[in-house]
């Protein structure tokens, strides 16, 4: 259901939600936070309401969006409540702001706040330059942005490592689970050898990238370099030293990845581009500070960047079976066979007449020599 509430007060607002509360009963509470989206007003907007929809499912909220309109027409609040099949599991609430309230986004959030309810605050495309100063982002307990929506990726990135506050986090990280849940795994397997160096390689304009290196540098304290892909789409691949040879993990089509590793075959794995709303979803998992991603940021200065291309490296080589030895035709195990029955005659008849030998010498000697035979040797007492 979606209830348009055109030039009206956040006043109006709240009481409007009240009365759904009151028709629709229980399924107006039970939220866990408020999730406020900031973004201008445009076709981007639902894009980014539709991955709160998804998200809300595992982490039921009060979504309010923050459009902001064109600062140059007159002061104007144009409202919208969805709830229900057009809310997901959350209660969405859009504020456009027009005029001078556009930038008094604050303001018109804080009326429609959840008492006693932790504060996330998201910025899907563009964010401030410091996050935590934005009136905004002073409000939540966690600061969302997405410095690969950025119109200059890199420079925001590096724009959040200089304004980095606790609770500050970017989804170009949230990106990178897989690779690094796969690549530790990676190092779980035998031989158990330190890493020496490692090499990331990705797009020139993928913050993942350079997150995943600055992270290799930041936790294994080795030298990382990060080059540029001449092909492929965000991170294509990651390789590390270690004396026994390279584990190389590679994506080259940005859906299935190959880990490679001495002396082991290899194998695929499921890499897939992760979408905004799973992102989200696992950001909000989490209201603590991130101080992984802090360290992550302070490692971005001791990576290297190659000014070539990726470079090639051969495959890894992996060690094959031995031959088997091929089997005898028929005629030749028979002959085989044969052989070895005659052999074993032979050496048969061999043993028996040794045995009647000895057992003749033996007749002969027992009667001087044998103390069994019933009378006593010369000399004996």
């Amino acid at each position: 259901m979606i209830i348009d509430l055109p030039s009206t007060t956040t006043s109006q607002v709240n009481a409007k939600l009240v009365h759904l509360r009151e028709q629709g009963g229980a399924n107006t509470l039970g939220r866990v936070l408020t999730l406020v989206i900031v973004t201008d007003d445009g076709e981007h907007t639902e894009e980014a309401i539709d991955a709160a929809n998804d998200a809300s499912r595992e982490h039921p909220c009060r979504v309010i969006v923050v459009a902001q309109g064109a600062k140059k027409a007159a002061a104007r609040l144009d409202a919208q409540i969805r709830v229900g099949g057009d809310a997901g599991a959350s209660e969405v609430v859009v504020l456009r702001l027009y005029g001078a309230l556009a930038s008094e986004g604050a303001s018109c959030v804080i009326p429609l706040l959840l008492p006693d309810a932790p504060i996330v605050a998201w910025w899907p495309f563009e964010a401030p330059a410091r996050p935590a100063d934005d009136p905004i982002g002073k409000l939540a307990q966690r600061r969302i942005t997405d410095s690969a929506a950025d119109r200059n990726p890199i420079k925001a990135l590096e724009a959040r490592q200089k304004s980095y506050a606790e609770g500050d986090t970017d989804l170009a990280w949230t990106r990178l689970t897989l690779w690094r849940a796969m690549l530790a795994s990676s190092l779980d397997l035998p031989p158990f050898e330190k890493v020496t160096s490692a090499a990331v390689t990705g797009e020139a304009d993928s913050p993942s990238t350079d997150l995943l290196a600055a992270w290799l540098a930041y936790r294994l304290k080795i030298p990382v370099t990060r080059y540029k892909a001449t092909e492929g789409k965000g991170i294509c691949s990651v390789e590390l030293e270690r004396a026994s040879g390279v584990v190389k993990l590679d994506r080259p089509d940005g859906k299935v990845g190959t880990l490679v590793q001495p002396g082991q075959p290899s194998r695929r794995v499921a890499l897939q581009r992760r979408e905004v709303r799973d992102c989200l979803a696992e950001e909000l998992r989490r209201l603590d500070p991130d101080e992984i991603y802090e360290g992550t940021l302070a490692g971005l200065g001791k990576i290297t960047r190659a000014r070539a291309s990726a470079r090639k490296r051969p495959p890894v080589a992996t060690p094959e079976p031995p031959a088997s030895e091929p089997k005898p035709s028929a005629a030749t195990a028979r002959a085989v066979a044969k052989k070895s029955t005659k052999s074993a005659t032979a050496t048969k008849g061999r043993t028996k007449s040794s045995a009647a030998t000895n057992g003749e010498v033996g007749a002969r000697t027992s009667g001087s020599d044998s103390p069994t035979n019933g009378s006593s040797p010369k000399g004996g007492s």
